[in-house]
């Protein structure tokens, strides 16, 4: 049920009494959604509930000052503005809730998250951007406690960039830069360092970003006094007021039950945000949860009987009704009447819900029995596989999980017979997996014919007198040709903008593209990335930097549960193609020398993790990447902006690709694999083991996330029949990934003559100076002894002990 705000300067009262109508009835029933939702879990047809009763009259009152274009990120609270800007069906609200793996049932997620995570499609079917300025705009929730609010500074800083940058095409994306990014969040979730972080980075960019606060006075169930000092948000923001003479936000106060005020509220809001680009927040107080906080408990258990009967007067549905009945809009009769004919609407849309859920995998059910019929017929073991079939076909409302599993254990009984009713059972479970998996598991990178992966590898080349340069000379160059290139190019970060960087990989490039496009950040590394994640999803090109690899711990947690979910969680509607920059491995000390490896690639899957060995490839890599549509982590090596390469004629243009590993040293004896910093020491072992007689074949990496798609790793183990991965992580770090991956997804196993070896880090941090480095991550020495031991076993007589 969309509402349609009247937008004439004058109304009569008849469109007024209208519109109040309209706006109740859709408080309504998103109230008996919430209501009936509840019991849907409590009965068993859903696995868990979090519903938005208590929000709904200021979020219709939000919804009227949202305009197309603009862009919500908020949390699961907010299923009402969801409907309110015809987002969200009551046939809709409860597939989530069952999880319905049919996205025309489901938009939102496809059945991945749990209800009330919301989000609209921004991309069509085959990934390309549909046209979001005619569109209401959702980013698709997380649950994380405030981890939407970095991701909202980008959605609001991106009408900045719009209205500011010239020479982006701007089509799709915006109108003029007058869009406004709402955020929402509960009032004890305020409490979260991303809250603030945001709140203070929005305040220095001055973007156009509304924040709303639904305050209950409670968090889950512990109240206000422990959450926030004075129990009061706002009151504890006032130095963020702005002035004549400073800049800052507008901040309003208003109650929730309060239906003319919120709506007066609201539009005040939007025209600050809109026309000036001001932050705004808006601090809804007086709310209630009348069902607590999820359907995993009852407030009864926390909130006093004083407290539940304030609840009970000042719900906003029931303030508003009877603000209604005064102000003679609607009788009680009448709004008994429409009640009642919205309780059954939601039921009839509950119902309909169901069926469009659970009757294709009845149908699946009832194949699967046919199958495990024929099988027992034909079998020794039919008493065991008739139990099976009887116990499924017990199930009235099966989930898959249970008839593949029937149909696997069947298997089971069969194992030793050849017939073709087992032969149909094998195909039928093979086919089924081949199409129920991808309902879970598709979209983690993006599938569309922008794929990173299906980039074309462009060579640098070099001009006969091609002269040698610092590495970085090769990224700036390369930056400025980006920036030519790609006028919705962006980069921003700590010292990324006056300076150019600290290791001067950006001179000169801020005076050359503007401080918008080239910009210093505050030292806050989440709202960095948040900054990012935002404006890729509203079709611009942002480089976020984070000074050093160490640092990037401050972000991980965004980069994690958002920027790599987001393809996932949408089910491929919403893409975020944002590159993140940093540099990382040798440097000095414990935390400007980190190689984190193994914890990032664990929690980043769905973002592509690259480690260049050079400045070329580094540049390469921001090429390849810049014409495809993922997100990715670069990881320059920071011991290496000094170093000389042949500065390349094609700059701009030859790229590096990805999930492709580069041979770069043949060998007979062994395969080394290395990547990044420590590529350069392996390189030396194998000039000293040559020495002594050992000649190995190095491999550089280059890319961690995808790994090396051709499998050329495992072509060189069956040439050399031994393998060492060398890097300067911890052990069970990135080396033990790597070398999962050759043994497990390329059966390398099958060529070895010899153990398959790891040379890592020690596990304490990098210790301070040279000889610290030496002591604590791989050196040559390590390299050329652990290799030598290698082939000292293999052949001791040729190679005796060293030590």
């Amino acid at each position: 049920m969309k509402i349609n705000p009247n937008t004439k300067t004058e109304i009569t009262f008849e469109d007024f009494k209208t519109e109040v109508i309209s706006d109740y009835k859709l408080a309504v029933t998103s109230r008996e959604c919430s209501l009936l939702g509840r019991r849907e879990v409590l009965t068993g047809k859903a696995k868990f509930g979090i519903f938005g009763d208590g929000k709904e009259v200021p979020q219709i009152a939000w919804a009227k000052a949202f305009n197309n274009g603009d862009f919500r990120s908020g949390y699961y609270r907010d299923q009402t503005f969801m409907m309110a800007i015809g987002q969200l069906t009551i046939e809709q609200f409860f597939a989530g809730l069952y999880a319905n793996t049919d996205l025309k049932e489901e938009p939102m997620s496809a059945g991945r998250q749990m209800g009330g995570h919301f989000a609209t499609h921004s991309l069509d079917e085959n990934g390309n951007w549909k046209n979001l300025t005619e569109q209401k705009n959702s980013s698709a929730d997380i649950s994380p406690t405030a981890g939407q609010m970095p991701r909202l500074l980008g959605l609001a800083q991106a009408s900045k960039i719009y209205r500011n940058v010239e020479g982006i095409d701007t089509t799709n994306f915006s109108k003029e830069g007058n869009e406004i990014a709402w955020g929402t969040i509960g009032n004890a979730s305020t409490s979260e360092g991303l809250f603030f972080e945001t709140i203070n980075a929005a305040g220095v960019l001055q973007v156009p970003m509304v924040i709303s606060v639904w305050d209950d006075e409670y968090g889950i169930s512990v109240h206000a006094k422990h959450q926030t000092t004075k129990e009061n948000i706002s009151e504890i923001l006032k130095g963020f007021q702005r002035d004549d003479n400073s800049n800052g936000y507008e901040i309003f106060r208003v109650n929730g039950w309060n239906y003319a005020e919120l709506i007066d509220t609201y539009q005040r809001a939007a025209k600050v945000a809109r026309k000036e680009h001001v932050p705004v927040m808006i601090h809804v107080q007086e709310l209630t949860q009348p069902q607590g906080h999820s359907t995993s408990g009852s407030h009864e258990r926390y909130k006093n009987e004083e407290r539940l009967a304030w609840e009970a007067e000042y719900d906003c549905n029931a303030q508003m009704r009877q603000w209604m009945i005064d102000n003679n809009i609607a009788t009680d009769e009448e709004l008994v009447v429409i009640e009642k004919d919205i309780k059954k609407a939601v039921r009839d849309g509950k119902k309909a819900a169901w069926s469009s859920f659970i009757n294709p995998i009845k149908e699946e059910k009832q194949e699967a029995l046919s199958l495990i019929e024929s099988v027992a017929n034909t079998s020794a073991n039919s008493v065991f596989i008739s139990k099976l079939k009887n116990d499924l076909d017990a199930i009235d409302e099966p989930l898959r999980k249970d008839i593949l599993s029937t149909a696997r254990k069947t298997l089971r009984y069969v194992v030793s017979e050849n017939s073709n009713e087992k032969l149909a059972l094998q195909n039928w479970i093979n086919n089924y997996i081949e199409k129920i998996q991808p309902k879970y598991s598709s979209h983690l990178y993006s599938e569309s014919k922008h794929k990173a992966e299906f980039q074309k590898e462009i060579l640098p080349t070099y001009n006969g007198d091609t002269t040698e340069v610092d590495g970085r000379v090769i990224l700036r160059d390369n930056f400025e040709a980006i920036f030519n290139k790609y006028p919705e190019a962006l980069v921003f970060g700590e010292d990324a903008g006056h300076i150019g960087d600290v290791n001067q990989g950006l001179e000169g490039l801020q005076e050359k593209f503007g401080e918008l496009r080239v910009s210093d950040a505050g030292i806050r590394e989440a709202t960095i990335l948040g900054q990012g994640i935002g404006m890729a999803m509203r079709g611009l090109r942002p480089i976020a930097e984070i000074q050093y690899l160490d640092y990037i711990l401050y972000a991980l947690q965004i980069m994690s549960d958002d920027l790599a979910t987001v393809q996932y969680r949408t089910k491929g509607r919403q893409k975020a193609p944002l590159i993140v920059r940093t540099r990382g491995h040798r440097l000095e000390g414990i935390w400007h020398s980190g190689s984190q490896m193994g914890g990032i690639l664990n929690l980043i899957r769905g973002i592509h993790v690259l480690v260049p060995r050079n400045m070329t490839k580094a540049a390469g890599f921001y090429n390849t990447l810049l014409e495809s549509d993922e997100p990715a982590l670069i990881v320059e090596c920071l011991n290496g902006y000094r170093l000389k390469e042949k500065m390349p004629s094609n700059i701009g243009e030859f790229k590096t690709p990805i999930g492709v590993v580069e041979t770069i040293k043949e060998g007979e004896d062994i395969t080394l694999v290395s990547y990044g910093s420590t590529l350069r020491l392996v390189e030396q072992a194998a000039k000293e083991l040559q020495e002594v007689g050992i000649d190995a074949e190095i491999i550089d990496v280059q890319s961690l996330l995808p790994f090396d798609l051709d499998h050329d790793i495992v072509k060189s183990v069956a040439k050399t029949n031994r393998v060492m991965v060398i890097d300067e992580d911890v052990k069970g770090g990135a080396s033990a990934y790597i070398l999962d991956q050759i043994l497990n997804e390329q059966n390398a196993f099958q060529y070895l003559d010899s153990q398959p070896k790891t040379l890592a880090a020690k596990p304490h941090r990098p210790a301070y100076g040279t000889d610290g480095d030496y002591f604590s991550k791989p050196s040559v020495e390590d390299i050329f002894e652990a290799v030598y031991d290698v082939m000292h076993e293999a052949n001791p007589s040729d190679f005796p002990k060293l030590r």
